[in-house]
Formats: C-alpha cells, sequence, structure tokens
C-alpha cells in the first residue's frame, strides 16, 4: 500500500514526471508514492528519473493501457 497515489492517467512526457517530482515532496523519507500512467514513454521515463534522483523503482507493472509504479522515497 502506497503512502501518495498520482494521478497521471492522460498526461504526456513530462508531465507524469514533473507531477510525481512534486507529489514525492509531501512522501517522508521511506515513504512510497504510486503513479498511474497512459503515457506509454512513461516507462522509460520513470527508470531515468529514479536513476537521475536516487529514489527507488520498487515496481511497475501494466494493466490493460495504464501503468503502475510504486517509487521509494530514498532521496534527499
Amino acid at each position: 500500500m502506497a503512502d501518495h497515489t498520482l494521478d497521471a492517467k492522460g498526461l504526456n512526457c513530462p508531465l507524469p514526471i514533473l507531477k510525481a517530482r512534486k507529489a514525492l515532496k509531501e512522501v517522508p523519507s521511506g515513504g512510497t508514492l504510486e503513479i498511474l500512467a497512459t503515457d506509454p514513454g512513461s516507462v522509460a521515463d520513470f527508470e531515468a528519473f529514479c536513476r537521475q534522483t536516487g529514489n527507488e523503482l520498487v515496481e511497475h507493472s501494466q494493466n490493460d493501457s495504464v501503468y503502475r509504479f510504486l517509487i521509494k522515497h530514498t532521496a534527499a
């Protein structure tokens, strides 16, 4: 169960990443953010985002056209 959920469905790059960056500021260190997106490019975008920011991409999955990401806030 995620601490916070961000619904980014219907948004295209770079909006899901920008909204996730802002939402992570509300997540305590060690907490998780669940992101729901429909942009097919979001898989590569969130992988790169986590590498660059030091946050952990705990899991990602796809159900029909909805991509789900779970990010653990580990960055300062």
